[in-house]
């Protein structure tokens, strides 16, 4: 086995570590076990849950910093202004734009300082600006960075795993969403698209408050 060979198996082993670790700490079920014989430990939960898909991270910024592999393309002239461009407006609005997330809840700050004992997300159904083209704008942006970039032998094995876990992830992120808010989410999945945005299906703000308010 050659070394780039060797490279992209270990990188493929990597990502593959690093989704069944993420999706497994992600799971409702063990959340519920976690609340039912740890409970003490539920508010530090989702704070923990990030520190450990940091550091499983780690290895694979290892991989992608010093065995890169060979380049496959990089973009010049005018689509190097292209791409960049994309990127840019794709990273200014996955900071600034208003996706409606809570950040103290997403880090897991908000849980322990309330001491929260309860294994479900409690935050009701919002419908952000972005969230009315499509379901999952931090994918959706996050891909736009991601392929946007000059690519080596790494990056374009590192590309297509997360591009494969934004799916899966998405998918199974939505079954959860279903079970909390019903009618009205699988409602907002039959017109809204999940990761490509499309101009013939975007929620009106009328409606987007519509479904924020059904139970």
């Amino acid at each position: 086995m050659g070394s780039d060979t060797a490279n992209v198996f270990l990188l493929c082993l990597a990502w593959v570590a690093f989704a069944a670790v993420h999706s497994s700490l992600a799971s409702l079920g063990l959340k519920r076990v976690t609340a039912l014989h740890c409970p003490r430990l539920v508010p530090a939960y989702r704070l923990f849950y990030n520190l450990v898909a940091g550091l499983t991270l780690l290895p694979i910024l290892w991989l992608l910093a010093y065995r890169p592999g060979p380049w496959l393309w990089r973009w010049t002239g005018p689509a190097a202004w292209v791409m960049n461009g994309l990127a840019l407006v794709a990273a200014g609005v996955l900071v600034f734009g208003p996706a409606g997330y809570d950040l103290k809840e997403f880090l897991g700050w908000r849980q322990i300082r309330m001491g929260r004992e309860s294994a479900e997300d409690l935050e009701p159904l919002r419908i952000s600006s972005l969230h009315r083209f499509v379901r999952h704008p931090w994918y959706s942006l996050s891909l736009v960075i991601l392929w946007t970039r000059d690519m080596n032998t790494a990056r374009l094995v590192s590309a297509g795993w997360i591009t494969v876990y934004f799916i899966a992830g998405s998918w199974l992120e939505e079954r959860k969403l279903l079970a909390r808010f019903g009618a009205a989410y699988r409602d907002y999945m039959a017109q809204v698209p999940g990761l490509l945005p499309r101009p013939w299906r975007i929620l009106s703000r009328e409606d987007a408050r519509r479904l924020e308010g059904r139970r």
